[in-house]
């Protein structure tokens, strides 16, 4: 059993049906705190501009799956005695993992909204399914085609995992050996991801100050919406923006310190502060949850939850900042010294080790009691430590590093992604590089924010991005860089106000306006958003 339990963790060969694999720390603790209010769905978004034919793209599929073993899982039964929970891993897929959702942007709509709602079970293999939408020039914004000419028609796959199983990596691994075995094409070589070279576990505080390490992290302010209107609003909320790259070299040529997932990061904890001052909050210490990922990104990447997650805090060194940092327009200055402080803070942490929740968690999932009660524990701990957890989650996996060549369909003209957003934290920033564009996801709690809150945080992000970026102020003011598509999907709105509310508070020519009155954006079912997608870029 030692064989074949190695190999399929591993993923490296095809193992026989009924292998058993304990969960891993953060399976175990993700499934200890699966709430039905809150999904724990990750989704995958690829738009391609051509179409797909649905039974080559279902082998396709089930080829891919078959090539990376370790994703055709499912959760063992049991009772709570039991000293762990277990994968069962099988040779084929329980059902049909694909599905077409239909035509139209109600239809795409639609498909987001059940990501966001409704996980795959875990007791079935594989824990994921993949919906095919087309749309076409009468209903979407156009995709560019490699020519740079608008195509009229296109194609969108929507990949929902369920997160105690698999993370967004993971997804894309499988959609990219899928491009593979649908295009006949085998994939170039991806290259590892460049590391800081290892060094023992992070020190306390790496890279920051006493303040930033001790202080309680800010929480996100609850928009104004009353107490019991938001504690009776579920599920998470999302919108999408399609923005530049933020620059890193400057007009002379010399290419700064920090990395692109730095300015996010910086952009992030701006759109925070920002966001807390306007609903009457006072500014404090913001720290972000990362995750880390050192697998290898080849067809031999193990599948599951591969990431470490570390915590950076996003505290200036100097104190002085705050205000410079928070005023209506961001002072370049400060923002190139926070910059540079979390560069040196996000270096520091990748090139520590460690446990992927740290030793508590590790010793909260250790099996020496039954897993009922260990439940009991990381449920309690989790709501003992919701004051101190991190501000918000942002998650980067970088330039995409696969083709998504899908043949006579084409290569993928765009990759979104979101994370989970469940409360005490309730936001999460998503990000992917395509094309030289950045995909952006932002994701939230409607306990904790409206569908027109949300957009609010979008115009916030949008604008502190661009502070982050080396382009002077003159060429490219906040919100309004060269190329900034207005965020182009309103994928989860409740009404047809909340988006009006953000086209006011988001307009083309002008900045971001924080005082905009607001409906009410209290979920009452999903909507079309067919008017998102036509407004001027």
């Amino acid at each position: 059993m030692t064989a074949p339990w190695t190999a399929a963790r591993r993923g490296t060969a095809t193992p026989p049906g009924g292998v058993r694999i304990p969960f891993p720390t953060v399976d175990e603790v993700s499934r200890h705190c699966l709430d039905d209010d809150e999904p724990e769905s990750v989704h995958i978004e690829v738009h391609l501009p051509g179409r797909l034919d649905p039974a080559r793209l279902r082998v396709a599929f089930r080829r891919a799956l078959l090539a990376h073993p370790r994703a055709l899982m499912r959760e063992v039964p049991g009772r709570r005695h039991r000293r762990s929970f277990a994968w069962e891993l099988t040779d084929r897929p329980d059902g049909d993992p694909v599905s077409l959702a239909g035509r139209g942007l109600d239809a795409l709509a639609r498909a987001r909204t059940r990501a966001l709602s409704e996980c795959p079970p875990l007791t079935l293999s594989p824990p994921l399914r993949l919906e095919v939408v087309e749309v076409d020039g009468e209903t979407a914004a156009p995709e560019p085609s490699a020519a740079g000419v608008a195509s009229e028609t296109g194609t969108v796959l929507l990949l929902t995992m369920h997160h105690t199983a698999l993370d967004a990596p993971s997804g894309l691994r499988v959609l990219a050996t899928t491009a593979e075995q649908y295009g006949g094409v085998a994939g170039l070589p991806v290259t590892g991801r460049v590391r800081p070279g290892r060094s023992g576990p992070a020190p306390i505080g790496t890279g920051g100050t006493g303040r930033a390490v001790r202080a309680r992290p800010v929480r996100v302010a609850p928009d104004s919406r009353p107490g019991p209107v938001r504690a009776r609003a579920v599920g998470n909320g999302m919108l999408q923006a399609d923005l530049p790259v933020p620059r890193r070299a400057a007009r002379n040529g010399v290419l700064q310190p920090w990395t692109v997932n730095d300015q996010l990061l910086v952009a992030a904890s701006l759109m925070v502060g920002r966001w807390n001052i306007s609903q009457g909050r006072p500014a404090g210490p913001v720290r972000m949850t990362m995750p880390v990922d050192d697998r290898p990104r080849g067809a031999e990447m193990p599948m599951g939850n591969g990431t470490r997650l570390v915590e950076v805090p996003m505290t200036s060194e100097d104190p002085r900042d705050t205000d410079l940092l928070l005023g209506a327009r961001p002072d370049p200055a400060a923002v190139a010294r926070l910059l540079r402080t979390t560069a040196r803070r996000t270096h520091a942490l990748k090139s520590a080790h460690g446990a992927p929740l740290g030793a508590g968690a590790s010793l909260l999932t250790a099996p020496l009691l039954p897993v009922g009660i260990r439940g009991v524990l990381t449920r309690g701990a989790r709501r003992a430590a919701a004051s101190w957890t991190s501000t918000a989650l942002v998650t980067n996996v970088g330039r995409v590093p696969y083709a998504l060549d899908f043949g006579d369909a084409g290569r993928a003209t765009a990759v979104w992604f979101s994370a989970p957003a469940r409360m005490p934290r309730g936001l999460s920033v998503a990000a992917a590089s395509t094309g030289g564009r950045l995909h952006v996801s932002l994701r939230w709690s409607r306990a904790l924010l409206g569908d027109a809150a949300g957009a609010d945080l979008v115009g916030l992000l949008e604008e502190s991005l661009a502070a982050t970026s080396l382009t002077s102020a003159v060429d490219n003011p906040p919100g309004a860089g060269p190329g900034v598509r207005i965020p182009a999907v309103d994928t989860t709105a409740a009404d047809a106000e909340a988006s009006a509310a953000r086209d006011h508070a988001r307009s083309p020519d002008g900045p971001y306006h924080r005082d905009t009155p607001h409906p009410d954006p209290t979920p009452r079912g999903a909507r079309s958003t067919r008017d998102s997608w036509k407004r001027p870029s």
